[in-house]
C-alpha cells in the first residue's frame, strides 16, 4: 500500500540538504516540525506557525525529545502572515491542513481565506530548486473546500515556472491527498 508520508518526505529528501532553511507553515503538534529540523542539521533553519499556542507547547516538546538542534523558531501566527517574518529564499515549506490532532477543536481548522494567500506567498519564498508540499484533508467542509479551490489555483500555474504535482488514493475520494510543487 502505498505511504502517502513516506512519499511527501521523499519529494522533500529530494531537495532539502543540511545547513538549508525550512518551513513548517501549520505545525500541528511539530512532526513535520522535527523532520525538518533533523534534515537541515545544527547548520540550518526550520521557522514554523500555528496560531494555537497548544501547537508550540506540543511541537517544541516533540523537538526537544526527538534531540533536535537548537535551529527552530516557533511562531504563533497565521501561515499567511509568514512572509512578515521569514527573509530570503527557502528550500522546503509544509503544509498539513485542517485541525490541530488532538486539540478536541475540530471546528479549528485551516480556511480558505487564509491557506490560498499563504500558500502563493509560500511559493514566491520558494528558491532554486525548492519544494513545497501542502497535504489536504477533505473529510469535512472546510477541508474538501480548501482542497477545491487549492487545485483550481495550481491548474493555472505555468508549467514553464513550477511542476505540480497531486498525489491521491482514487478509490478513497476523502481520504488526505497532497500536491507538491517544486520550482524549475
Amino acid at each position: 500500500m502505498v505511504d502517502l508520508l513516506s512519499l511527501q518526505k521523499k519529494f522533500i529528501l529530494a531537495h532539502l540538504k543540511e545547513g538549508d532553511t525550512a518551513v513548517d507553515f501549520t505545525m500541528g503538534n511539530g512532526y513535520d516540525t522535527v523532520f525538518l529540523s533533523q534534515t537541515v542539521g545544527a547548520a540550518g533553519k526550520v521557522i514554523a506557525f500555528d496560531i494555537q499556542e497548544k501547537a508550540l507547547t506540543s511541537t517544541e516538546h516533540n523537538l526537544r525529545s526527538n534531540g533536535c538542534p537548537d535551529n527552530w523558531r516557533l511562531i504563533c501566527a497565521s501561515h499567511d502572515r509568514a512572509n512578515e517574518f521569514i527573509t530570503g529564499p527557502i528550500k522546503a515549506g509544509m503544509f498539513n491542513l485542517g485541525y490541530l490532532p488532538g486539540a478536541g477543536k475540530k471546528q479549528l481548522t485551516t480556511k480558505r481565506s487564509t491557506t490560498l494567500p499563504a500558500v502563493e506567498r509560500a511559493m514566491n519564498m520558494l528558491g532554486e530548486d525548492s519544494v513545497l508540499l501542502v497535504a489536504v484533508y477533505p473529510g469535512h467542509p472546510e477541508g474538501a473546500a480548501e482542497g477545491k479551490e487549492l487545485c483550481e489555483y495550481f491548474a493555472g500555474i505555468s508549467r514553464f515556472k513550477y511542476s505540480i504535482a497531486q498525489f491521491r488514493m482514487l478509490n478513497s475520494p476523502e481520504s488526505p491527498f497532497f500536491i507538491v510543487i517544486e520550482t524549475k
